[in-house]
């Protein structure tokens, strides 16, 4: 399957597998959230699927790349798959018991629509677990976000829309932290050639090609320094803990009365 920007990390290539793994743990985290019908916003390529969808009883997952839909669809014929773009969300109300929708919001525009839909589609009694950068961990500006949240930004918001919001977060083990720090550095080298902060300044559709270039490379330039690091790192290497500046990732517990 193809791999559009380097925003879809890709567990074909070597280079990726520290943010893969991160991405993936989300979904075991979830396990202990899953019940019901199920809906993923943004299911992307698949990435966590045979995670949640068997513990289920019904499961939906909604995208906007028509191509991922349909490879999906033949892989997973027992599950359901639609091509769609959000919010609006286009399904009835209290249709789901639980709802995931990792690394996701930080891509919509209309961030309060987007928690209102989940929030209406969402069964009273049900559960909805977004995932998202903690902006406090970012190495740069990423083009192809809207936006990023603080911890507490994230909550003060999903609290305007839910009956109950539970902010934790993912972290990392020393062999995470290590990683994380290399490409710190390795950004930081890079950036020191941005003397006129243009990343902050340009127009997000200019920067995108430059970002993924110099984000495949640094990447790359990662695994060669420290291919035994990049490789040996799993999902069983990320952990979900209680609110920290320090979290990679937000992970926002939502409960409906």
């Amino acid at each position: 399957m193809a791999v559009y920007t380097t925003e879809i990390t890709s567990d074909q290539i070597p280079s990726d597998n520290p943010i893969h793994q991160r991405l993936l743990h989300a979904y075991y985290e979830a396990i202990p959230f899953i019940s019901g019908d199920l809906l993923e916003l943004g299911c992307g390529e698949g990435r966590g699927i045979e995670q949640i969808a068997p513990l289920a009883k019904s499961f939906l997952g909604l995208d906007k790349i028509e191509d991922v839909i349909s490879t999906l669809r033949k892989k997973y014929p027992n599950y359901q798959f639609e091509s769609s773009t959000f919010p609006p969300i286009k399904l009835p109300d209290n249709s789901f018991d639980t709802i995931v929708s990792f690394q996701v919001i930080e891509h919509i525009k209309d961030d309060s629509l987007y928690l209102k839909e989940i929030y209406r589609i969402l069964k009273p009694g049900g559960k909805a677990l977004i995932t998202t950068p903690n902006i406090l961990m970012s190495l740069s500006r990423n083009p192809w976000h809207e936006r990023e949240y603080t911890a507490q930004q994230l909550e003060e918001l999903a609290g305007n829309y839910f009956d109950h919001v539970d902010m934790k977060g993912i972290a990392g083990n020393d062999k995470v932290i290590k990683y994380h720090e290399r490409n710190r550095e390795s950004v930081q080298r890079i950036m020191k050639y941005d003397i006129l902060k243009l990343q902050y300044r340009l127009p997000t559709s200019i920067l995108r090609v430059p970002y993924d270039l110099m984000n495949r490379l640094n990447r790359n330039s990662l695994k060669k320094e420290a291919d035994d690091l990049v490789l040996s790192i799993t999902h069983e290497d990320y952990f979900l803990t209680e609110k920290d500046d320090g979290n990679l990732d937000l992970f926002c517990i939502l409960g409906k009365h």
